[in-house]
Formats: C-alpha cells, sequence, structure tokens
C-alpha cells in the first residue's frame, strides 16, 4: 500500500481518479494499493513563544533563539490566544493514520518550497521514517499527472529545497519574531510588526513616498513649431529648456519672423525588437496590475483557480523559459488556441513552421518552466478570470511570434541658432506587436507621418507655441512598480562586484511577494490612494525608526534570498545560515530596545454609548474599556483606515467626512459617511440619501 500526500482535496481528487482509488473514506481516498489524502496547506509551522513557555512581550526574553526548533499544528486565534486548530488536528491524525498502514509515501504537494516545506514539517512532526518518492510537475492535467506518476523521483533530491525551506520559515521567524516584540517593547503603545522581507518593502514604498514629496517641481517652457510638407503636418520641439517664460517668447516671436526651419541632421535606423518572454508569476502579476488594475494577490488566487481547473501550468514560477523537450508540445497548445473563435485572429499571425524559440533555455528553467496554457480551454470564466486566461493566452502567441521590425527617426533643425528635434518610429514589420495591435511602449515613441527630409533643406514653419511644463517627481510606486523594484533589489546594491552577483535577486520570492504586499496592508503600514501604494502614518513611523537600520535595507535581504538559493543548491549549509540569521536577529533586538517610537498625540474622547468612560484608541479599534458597555468601533471600514481626525468628527458632529474609495463585499467601489446614531451605532450615509446598511 502506497501512500500520496497532496496539498489540496482538489489536488488529491485528480490525482486518486488516476490511481483507481475511488472510495470515499473521512480525510482521504483509497483504492487499486493507495490511499490518497491531503494537507490543507500548513498544517504544522513553528511554534509561536508561548510554546517555549514565554508569554507576552517580555523585554528580558529577548533575543529568542530556540534551539532546538519546536513544531506544532497550525494555531487559530480565539479569545485573545492561539489554540490548535480542530480541523487541523483531524486532518493531521487522519495522515498520521494513513502513513501508518502504508509502506511508503508519495509526495504531491505543491512542486515547489513551499510545497516541499509542507510536507516535510508533517512529515518530522509525525516523527515518520516511512521511504518516500517526489511527484513533480508542472501541470494537473491528466497527461501531466501520469508523466509524472510514470517518473517518480527519489525525496532525497529534494533535500536541499527542504533546507532552504526550513532556512527560509526559520530566518523569518527569528527576525519577525524578535524585531516585533522588540519594537513593539520599544514603542510602548500597541503592536508593531517587522519582518526579514516585509519590512525592506514598506522601506521601498516609503523611500519612494518620501523622494515623491520632497521632489521640487520647477517649471519651464520648451517652443514647439508645427510644420508642413507634401500635406503632411508634423511637428518639432525645442531641445533648449527656458527657466523664464518671457525669455522663450522672445526667442518664439523672433522664430516666427525667420519662418523657415534648416534641416542639420537625418539620422535613421532598424532595429528588431524581440518578442517579449513567457510570463513567470511577477511577470503577470505586473501586467495584471497595469491592464486590469487586480493586486498581486488577486492575480495570484486567479491563476491558482486557472491551474486547479487544469487551463494554464504551476502559477508560481520564477522562470520565463521552457525546457527543449517541452517545445514538442507548443504547437498543440496553439493549434487548440486556434479552435477557440476568441482566439483565432490572433493565431493567425503566427507562421506556422518558424515558431520563434527563444522561450527554449535549458540552463534558465528553474523548478518550474514560463507560464503556458494547456490544450484545454476554457469555455466558461468569470470576467476577472477571462482576463487572466487572456494575457497568459496571448503572451504565448506573442513569445511565439516574430521581431518587429521598427525605424527610428532623429532629425534635427535649427533656427536661428535654436536646435528642434523630431523623433519618430515607423512600423516596417509589426511581428509580434501585431498580436495586440500595440506598437509602443506607453507611447514612448511617437509615432507621426513624416514626410521625406534631407540635410539642407529648409521647410516652412506653419505655427508654434510655447509650451509650459513642469519637471516630474519619481512616481509614487503602484502595485506593479513595486514588485518591479522587488524583483530588482539586487540591482541596487553599491558594492559593484556584489550588485553582478545580486543583479537577478530580488527581496521575497514570485510565489511569496503578493502576500509580503498583502501584509503590509493588513498591518496598516501601507495603504492605497487611487492606483499608487503609499504608507500610512503608521507605516511611515516605522520607516522613520529602522530607515537606518538593516532590517530595511532591500540589498541585504536579496543577499538572503541568494545565499537561499546556494543552500536549495548544496553550495552552502543551512546551519551556518540560521547562525548568521542568530546573530543579526541579537543586533537588531539591541538596537530597537535601544530606541523609541514618538507617541502619537491622541485626543480625549468619552465613549458615545455609557457616556461615562475616555475611550481606548488603538490601530485597529476604539473602545470603551468597560466591560459591561462594550462599545467598540473599528477603524478600518469596508478596506478604508478612519484616520483620528474621522474619529473624532464621528463623536463629536455625529459624522464624518465623505469616506472615499470604500469596496462592498461584492467588490463594488463607493463612498458614503459614517453617522453616529442616538443608540450609539453607525450606518453609513450615502450622499443625497437617507442613513441606511448598519455595519
Amino acid at each position: 500500500m502506497k501512500a500520496v500526500i497532496a496539498e489540496k482535496p482538489s489536488v488529491a481528487r485528480e490525482i486518486a481518479a488516476l490511481l483507481g482509488a475511488y472510495e470515499k473514506k473521512v480525510g482521504f481516498l483509497t483504492g487499486n494499493g493507495y490511499e490518497v489524502t491531503w494537507a490543507l496547506g500548513h498544517l504544522v509551522g513553528l511554534g509561536m513563544p508561548e510554546d517555549y513557555g514565554i508569554s507576552g512581550f517580555q523585554k528580558e526574553a529577548l533575543p529568542l533563539l530556540p534551539d532546538p526548533f519546536v513544531l506544532t499544528v497550525r494555531k487559530v486565534k480565539k479569545d485573545k490566544k492561539y489554540i490548535p486548530d480542530t480541523g487541523a488536528l483531524k486532518q493531521l491524525k487522519v495522515i498520521e493514520q494513513v502513513i501508518n498502514r502504508c509502506e511508503s509515501i508519495i509526495v504531491a504537494t505543491d512542486a515547489g518550497r513551499e510545497g516541499e516545506l509542507i510536507f516535510r514539517y508533517i512529515y518530522e512532526y509525525l516523527n515518520s521514517k516511512k521511504p518516500f518518492e517526489r511527484l513533480w510537475i508542472s501541470s494537473l492535467t491528466e497527461k501531466a499527472i501520469k508523466q509524472g506518476l510514470d517518473s517518480l523521483k527519489p525525496g532525497r533530491d529534494f533535500d536541499g529545497l527542504y533546507e532552504a525551506a526550513k532556512g527560509r520559515s526559520r530566518a523569518d521567524w527569528l527576525v519577525g519574531i524578535n524585531a516585533s516584540q522588540a519594537l513593539s517593547i520599544a514603542a510602548g503603545n500597541g503592536i508593531y510588526s517587522l519582518g526579514r522581507v516585509q519590512t525592506p518593502t514598506l522601506a521601498l514604498i516609503c523611500k519612494r513616498y518620501h523622494e515623491n514629496k520632497n521632489f521640487n517641481i520647477k517649471q519651464y517652457w520648451q517652443i514647439e513649431l508645427e510644420h508642413r510638407k507634401d500635406l503632411i503636418q508634423f511637428k518639432s520641439l525645442s531641445n533648449n529648456r527656458w527657466d523664464d517664460r518671457k525669455k522663450a517668447g522672445e526667442v518664439l516671436r523672433a522664430i516666427e519672423r525667420n519662418g523657415l526651419a534648416l534641416v542639420t541632421a537625418v539620422d535613421s535606423k532598424t532595429i528588431s525588437e524581440q518578442p517579449p518572454l513567457l510570463f513567470d508569476l511577477t511577470g503577470l502579476q505586473k501586467e495584471a496590475n497595469k491592464k486590469l488594475n487586480l493586486s498581486a494577490e488577486e492575480t495570484l488566487n486567479i491563476a491558482q483557480s486557472l491551474y486547479e481547473n487544469k487551463f494554464i501550468t504551476y502559477p508560481r514560477t520564477g522562470s520565463k523559459y521552457i525546457p527543449e523537450d517541452l517545445w514538442l508540445e507548443i504547437p498543440n497548445l496553439v493549434r487548440a488556441l486556434d479552435n477557440n473563435d476568441f482566439y483565432k485572429d490572433a493565431v493567425s499571425k503566427l507562421h506556422w513552421g518558424r515558431f520563434n524559440k527563444r522561450i527554449v533555455n535549458d540552463l534558465k528553467v528553474t523548478d518550474h518552466h514560463g507560464l503556458l496554457i494547456t490544450e484545454k480551454i476554457p469555455s466558461s470564466l468569470s470576467p476577472k478570470e477571462r482576463s487572466v486566461y487572456d494575457i497568459i493566452a496571448l503572451r504565448l502567441v506573442e513569445a511565439l511570434s516574430g521581431s518587429c521590425i521598427k525605424e527610428i527617426s532623429d532629425i534635427q533643425l535649427e533656427v536661428l541658432h535654436c536646435y528642434f528635434s523630431i523623433r519618430n518610429c515607423k512600423i516596417l514589420e509589426p511581428g509580434w506587436r501585431a498580436v495586440r495591435g500595440s506598437f509602443t511602449e506607453d507611447d514612448s515613441e511617437p509615432v507621426q507621418d513624416l514626410p521625406i527630409l534631407t540635410v539642407g533643406e529648409e521647410i516652412k514653419i506653419k505655427s508654434s507655441q510655447v509650451l509650459e511644463k513642469k519637471t516630474a517627481p519619481p512616481v509614487l510606486y503602484t502595485e506593479a512598480g513595486l514588485l518591479s523594484a522587488m524583483e530588482n533589489a539586487g540591482r541596487e546594491m553599491e558594492n559593484e562586484e556584489e550588485r553582478k552577483i545580486l543583479r537577478n535577486i530580488g527581496i521575497g520570492t514570485p510565489a511569496t511577494r503578493a502576500s509580503i504586499i498583502e501584509t503590509l496592508f493588513s498591518r496598516d503600514y501601507i495603504r492605497r490612494e487611487n492606483k499608487s501604494i503609499i504608507p500610512t502614518q503608521k507605516g511611515m513611523q516605522v520607516y522613520d525608526l529602522v530607515k537606518d537600520k538593516k532590517i530595511a535595507d532591500a540589498a541585504m535581504t536579496a543577499e538572503w534570498e541568494l545565499a537561499l538559493q546556494k543552500i536549495e543548491n548544496g553550495e552552502a549549509d543551512s546551519g551556518a545560515f540560521q547562525k548568521k540569521m542568530e546573530g543579526y536577529s541579537v543586533s537588531i533586538t539591541r538596537e530597537l530596545l535601544e530606541t523609541a517610537i514618538a507617541q502619537e498625540n491622541l485626543p480625549e474622547l468619552a465613549c458615545p454609548k455609557c457616556k461615562k468612560q475616555p475611550l481606548i484608541i488603538r490601530d485597529k479599534i476604539v473602545k470603551c474599556p468597560d466591560e459591561r458597555c462594550r462599545w467598540v468601533q473599528f477603524r478600518n471600514i469596508c478596506g478604508v483606515q478612519l484616520s483620528i481626525t474621522d474619529i473624532e468628527s464621528l463623536l463629536s458632529k455625529g459624522k464624518t467626512s465623505l469616506i472615499k474609495g470604500m469596496k462592498s463585499k461584492n467588490g463594488n467601489k463607493f463612498d458614503a459617511l459614517i453617522v453616529l446614531k442616538e443608540n450609539a451605532e453607525t450606518s453609513f450615509e450615502f450622499v443625497n440619501s437617507k442613513p441606511r446598511k448598519k455595519k
């Protein structure tokens, strides 16, 4: 009898059906010599300080350096305490019984660092000694699962992957627990959270926010000329920038009197723009944020759903390439798209027999290849699922297309010793850009019709004007921009040698970046303002405290990621990495305990219900301390954090100002006032309507 352990029930059912294990039992399926069960995600994890006999935040107990680390069943919060999750306990018991009844194990958790950790922690917690093999697949199609089952890999081949996963898990515990407790003790008011990855990410956001808000915007003026030749109208722009509008106006009047521009240089070159590679997860998240305004977390959840429904391959990939042996499958994927009316037009632009093979590179395929569709084309998806699937499907068609051939022209004009430029992009062969019909990136290359211009030729100036412009500050991060910054953190290192080594290493991994960003939102460290991500007051407070410390250094975190990769590849020792992290935890704990956070001046507000007690104001709630009264107001309303000013207005005036950008349960945005009723309960008041919808 063989045990099979999957990560989720849905995957377990797919595998069980192929193995002939059709008989349903509580928590597993059995039949044909197999018992197939599942893990429900992280059933087992590292214990919390309470599991080491340390309750609350105790300065004298820091730093916490477990030896050995304790594994515990997943816990849930109940009445201010964490207790074992009953569902996790029940399923873990099933897994234990299944393993005990079987001679060996097939590990079918997700093929990646976290999937390996899920199984190994269960295996270690149960103190199992049964031999195990690894099912390593990138797709949940019947064909992929069968091939994987026919070529199971020895469990020991993934010891490096486990050591890296365990090293990451312990490093996050050491830094997160110690730094968070030290910061909270130093603050003396509320709970603060720091982390090995989340804090450098917060630092990126805060630093960019500072750069944007402190940027000295300067006005300047340029002159634009409009020309006409051979019935074609086109424009040129002055190379000069004037700080004084009056001077620009004087030059303009002189140019208008002259009326002619001399062509001094014509430079045309043909460039070949290669098609994009396949998406890795971060690339997909960036594209979905730009095109669909989806968060990284939303995109990951949608991609995971598409994967589990066999429409795409494994989404949590860090590669944009496929191996040589998978190239033979590509025509079948294209035919599947061609059989669907929606994709026929895009596929028709491909040249059969001459597919671009740029995506094939065995050396650049990591645990999983780049994101692909499968031969199973979906017929019914939600609008968001359809949009994400389309992005993935059309990227495959783009990647297989030919290069886009462009002619870039740079033309220089002179008028009275003032120089003007014309830059133009002409599409000679659309290639891969014909798939979507998009021929420039964010309008960076102007496309305008130009007549034939030659050096020494004089062209008429039809009209002219002075353009008022401003220098632009560094843009605030969108989620796509933040993902790029996280992905490229290693390139920011000042030391050139280190930068070369870390240039392709970032903060976190493609599989974890979405959860890092969501953690910062849940901690009330960042918030969305239209499409931008900006820090909250609390986030800025934390940043100001740690910005000069190693915990906020994105490049150092990238260095840790490199160390974890080396452990995974068997090139470094996990024990040495843990010792380094322990030393760092001691250092950062000491630094944080020696500093203090400036206390916020909170208003004194009386409870609106009992009218007696002064309210306690925290980051997440405002509450009455009287247990008999129990009045409470949550500060996060439908995704928007109420400021102290909002709370003051609610209690003193009976309503807040208009709160914008709240989200309903259906995900629809709305604006409303929060109104305090006579019974001290709150409700929404919509503009030009009566109060409704009790929260």
